[in-house]
């Protein structure tokens, strides 16, 4: 059964991939915990040979809980296809390691998850891959970043943890130009939000361990793609790399995406409530949300977006109140957790020091330093809202801020 074609977005992410079982008649998904399968008609032994109509085989090519999950994911994100892994930097790793080699470009987005940034900068040039960070809201940077042998331009929006937007359209039609392919992670987005493949993204990417889960119970990852990009990072990534998604963990997150939808409302019905709230408090110097009229890019976030997602920045002032606030949500919140990670049903926070950033993720200089400033001043307060009563979580933190 596929309902990419039939059926709005709610519809699909309780049904796509869950059918019935044939056998006992279950109405949820059974959990496909074996890790090899009984083999009914001809198969070869190598992974090279697997098809589309391939009859599971093994647990590494291939289980039918991860299936219903990639059918789900791929239907959401209006994609021909998906590939699930172990985590989001797996499927980050995937996309680099199968489509990139030695000699090729790649241009990354100068702000992005702190993993990312690291693999792209200190693993990506001894593998001989060149690589080149962008702030992506400067198109005339991008467009003189762009090679002879750019094969690849990686964006995210909105970007981790600044809440500053790219605008997929018009990164894509630079890329086009030189033959690069685009990737996207949309993790702070989700398909509700944003379908990037829309904007003409070749590779959408996920952290499904954040909203898609939405339960911070399972780590997981995601690339939604066409079925001949999906087929070559299939091979070489989860077959030969090894980084799959255990069964257990897709069930669990193919569960919180039947939700997704319904969730996703709530967490910007919060988001916006306390967003709103936090840009009056008297100790807040600066807040970021795409759903607020004072952000910067909010005519973008209004054309890009259908949902503006739970994510906030915000600022306090300098190092020095950042962290005595930091130290009082510490031992002070009754609601929120002073945690990383982000996309729960439960509200996280996590202080966020510029300069900390700069030494060991993102290193900007100059210009791109200065944009990073722009947004984070010398730090931020990153806040995932979750699925409490936005009175409790104002409450919460008014209680810090002092």
């Amino acid at each position: 059964m596929t309902l990419k074609n039939q059926f709005l977005p709610r519809t699909i992410a309780v049904h796509e991939g869950d059918e019935p079982d044939p056998n006992t008649g279950e109405a949820g998904p059974s959990i496909g915990m074996s890790s090899t399968f009984m083999v009914r008609e001809k198969a070869g032994f190598s992974a090279h040979d697997l098809g589309a109509d391939t009859p599971f085989v093994y647990g590494r090519w291939g289980n039918p809980t991860v299936d219903g999950l990639q059918r789900k994911l791929a239907a959401l994100e209006g994609t021909e296809a998906a590939l699930c892994f172990a985590s989001g930097m797996a499927a980050m790793s995937a996309i680099f390691f199968s489509l990139l080699s030695a000699g090729d470009h790649l241009i990354i987005s100068d702000v992005s998850y702190a993993g990312v940034a690291e693999l792209a900068r200190d693993t990506l040039p001894r593998f001989g891959i060149e690589v080149t960070a962008v702030d992506m809201t400067d198109l005339d940077a991008l467009e003189k970043a762009i090679r002879k042998n750019t094969r690849l331009v990686h964006v995210e929006t909105p970007v981790n943890p600044l809440l500053r937007l790219t605008d997929l359209e018009a990164v894509c039609r630079i890329a086009r130009v030189a033959g690069a392919l685009v990737s996207c992670d949309s993790t702070f987005a989700t398909p509700i939000a944003t379908r990037p493949a829309q904007f003409g993204v070749d590779l959408v990417m996920h952290s499904l361990t954040k909203y898609i889960c939405g339960h911070g119970d399972a780590i997981g990852g995601a690339v939604c793609a066409s079925a001949e990009l999906i087929s070559r990072i299939n091979v070489e990534s989860v077959i030969h790399h090894g980084g799959v998604l255990s069964p257990f963990n897709a069930w669990l997150i193919a569960r919180g995406a039947g939700t997704l939808p319904v969730r996703m409302r709530a967490h910007e019905e919060n988001a916006l409530a306390v967003a709103s709230w936090l840009e009056d408090h008297p100790k807040v110097t600066k807040v970021l949300y795409p759903g607020l009229e004072s952000h910067p890019q909010h005519d973008l976030a209004t054309r890009q977006m259908d949902n503006f997602s739970g994510m906030i920045a915000f600022q306090v002032g300098g190092v020095a109140q950042g962290e005595a606030v930091a130290e009082r949500m510490m031992t002070g919140f009754e609601v929120i957790h002073y945690a990383v990670s982000l996309g729960h049903h439960r509200s996280l926070c996590f202080w966020m020091e510029t300069a900390g950033l700069m030494q060991t993720s993102f290193r900007l200089e100059g210009k791109q330093l200065e944009s990073y400033r722009a947004f984070a001043g010398d730090g931020i307060f990153r806040l995932s809202i979750g699925l409490e009563d936005p009175a409790d979580l104002i409450r919460d933190l008014d209680g810090v801020l002092g």
